[in-house]
Parts: structure tokens; C-alpha cells; sequence
């Protein structure tokens, strides 16, 4: 689930910067939520 979390948030980056590029700020704040739960998921070793 956390997986899923975080790839939403990537896609939603990616999307944001390419075809909208409106605040800028919040789409770079999804980025790093994004690779925060990224990295806590790799360091618990949960399968989620």
C-alpha cells in the first residue's frame, strides 16, 4: 500500500511539472513525500 502511496505521488509530480507547471513548490513538496515513503519502506522491509 505504501508502494502505491508513493508512486501516485510520483506520477502526480511528473504530471505537475510536465503539464501544469502551477505551483511549483507543491509539486516538489509531493516529490520529496514521495521519496520519503519510498525510503521508509526499503528501510522497514515492510511488504506492503
Amino acid at each position: 500500500m505504501i508502494w502505491t502511496i508513493a508512486v501516485i505521488l510520483i506520477i502526480l509530480w511528473v504530471l505537475g511539472f510536465a503539464v501544469f507547471h502551477v505551483a511549483g513548490g507543491l509539486i516538489h513538496i509531493l516529490l520529496v513525500v514521495a521519496a520519503i515513503v519510498a525510503v521508509y519502506q526499503f528501510v522497514t522491509g515492510r511488504k506492503g
